[in-house]
């Protein structure tokens, strides 16, 4: 008679999640846009990019125009875009609504900088408010993403909000509402 040893199942890779990155965003034109930048910069030392108007987008009732700038954006990876995420869900309290959370990423706001914690007035920059959205991926997703040789993924790849939920309160504490 052999005796069998049950062996811990091993951790698929395939389905680990992970942040792919953190995007701060602020909306924003005229010299409100250079106050945005400024804004982006001092809190993640990255050049802010500026987002334009499509070369055919034309709104009347919000006077944009085609190619006008609307706002700026910085994009984080890596360990960085862990470091900025937990630091800018300490200006919320570390709480998200489900609300916020949606397939592949949540998003909440930030009414004034001021609220993160360790971050202090800027006379130049006066009182903004900006944008975070974190986004998260699982290993095999840039067959889907990739120039040559771009491939199908199936559905089950997405990560779903609760999957989300459990992450963000594994490594963030964060609370859900």
């Amino acid at each position: 008679m052999s005796q069998q040893t049950e062996t811990p199942q091993k951790e698929n890779v395939m389905r680990l999640i992970r942040l792919e990155k953190v995007v701060l965003s602020c909306g924003a034109t005229g010299s409100d846009l250079e106050k945005a930048q400024k804004l982006l910069e001092f809190l993640t030392n990255k050049k802010a990019q500026i987002m334009k108007a499509g070369p055919k987008r034309r709104i009347p009732a919000f006077s944009v125009k085609p190619g006008m700038a609307l706002g700026v954006m910085v994009t984080l990876r890596d360990e960085q875009a862990s470091e900025i995420l937990a630091k800018l869900l300490g200006a919320i309290g570390n709480e998200l609504d489900e609300s916020q959370i949606a397939e592949n990423a949540f998003s909440f706001g930030i009414h004034e900088y001021i609220e993160i914690p360790g971050v202090e007035y800027q006379r130049e920059i006066g009182i903004r408010g900006l944008n975070v959205t974190a986004v998260f991926t699982r290993a095999g997703m840039r067959v889907k993403k990739r120039k040559i040789k771009t491939g199908k993924v199936p559905r089950r790849q997405n990560i779903t909000p609760e999957e989300i939920i459990t992450y963000m309160e594994e490594n963030f504490n964060t609370e859900i509402e």
